[in-house]
């Protein structure tokens, strides 16, 4: 197929990578470059870096649904059989909507028609779900809402976070979008509308969510831990300075009466919550890098009874 593929951040990458072994990209659709780390340099979006090691033209409007006019005419010209979306983070409006003969197809990170939006991997850790997956859908003018296509269902692993699950399913997507193309090509895809009432919203995260309460229930944080890791990552305090906790385990479903935020083994960092106790295996504490626990424990030992928060 002659594709046009758009898409901005990691969880694009391994799609790209995978269509250009099958299909001819003639173009790539992304964000803006926008400044990075401590001197703010203009940085490009992982897609543009993957589209400019293939010679692929690279166009980066900062909106294709306002005065995208000269970006409309430029997909147009190209005449793609399929437009394939991958977290690009710009809505596409109709003109753009009904220009391929395959249509536009979206890689999306959850079983639709659950955790519609931005969040989808993150919100499925958070809330506990036992699987999520990918869903291969035709793009419509709403948010999340189009047929679906195809689903590849995977299982959320007890203590994985969202930072894993996000990459096992960009490898997933990337497989599930060339299974998608083969049959659409084929006739053999009937397009499914979703299910409205099964509907539920995934936002986007913000750094307000990071505060860890640990006189809720222990799974409730150990979910919060690893649906918040890497980014914004969960917070606590520890003797008055901020400590990011990335990785956990839940220990046990007792906490032995001991105070919610309490330090009840400083061999591992266990610490009791409302109803048990949570191990933290990976941190960050203020002024220094992220590392294993038991690192961080060999050179800044924490005393049993220390209260965090």
């Amino acid at each position: 197929m002659n594709i046009i593929f758009m898409g901005t951040p990691d969880f694009a990458v391994p799609a790209l990578k995978r269509l250009y072994e099958k299909h001819t990209i003639s173009a790539v659709f992304t964000q803006p470059d926008k400044p990075k780390g401590r001197g703010y340099k203009l940085t490009p979006p992982p897609v543009k870096v993957v589209a400019t090691e293939h010679d692929t033209p690279v166009y980066q409007p900062q909106s294709l649904k306002n005065n995208g006019e000269e970006y409309v005419d430029i997909i147009k010209k190209i005449n793609p059989d399929c437009i394939v979306v991958a977290a690009y983070g710009k809505i596409l409006p109709k003109s753009v909507l009904d220009i391929p003969k395959y249509g536009c197809v979206n890689i999306h990170g959850s079983l639709l028609p659950k955790y519609r939006g931005a969040g989808p991997i993150q919100w499925a850790v958070l809330n506990d779900e036992k699987e999520t997956g990918i869903t291969t859908m035709l793009m419509g003018e709403g948010l999340d809402t189009g047929d679906i296509l195809q689903m590849s269902v995977t299982e959320i692993g007890e203590n994985e976070t969202a930072a894993e699950l996000f990459d096992r399913l960009s490898e997933l997507g990337a497989e599930l979008i060339l299974n998608t193309l083969d049959k659409l090509e084929k006739g053999e895809i009937t397009p499914q509308k979703q299910d409205e009432s099964l509907a539920s919203y995934a936002p986007m995260l913000s750094k307000d969510m990071c505060k860890l309460d640990f006189s809720e229930p222990v799974r409730k944080v150990h979910k919060k831990i690893c649906g918040l890791s890497d980014w914004p990552c969960a917070v606590t305090m520890l003797n008055g300075k901020r400590l990011k906790i990335y990785k956990s385990e839940i220990v046990s479903n007792d906490n032995k009466g001991k105070a919610a935020g309490e330090i009840v083994d400083n061999k591992d960092f266990s610490v009791a919550c409302g109803d048990g106790v949570i191990r933290f295996t990976e941190i960050q504490a203020e002024g220094s890098k992220r590392m294993k626990t038991a690192d961080y424990l060999r050179g800044k030992p924490v005393d049993i009874g220390v209260i965090l928060g």
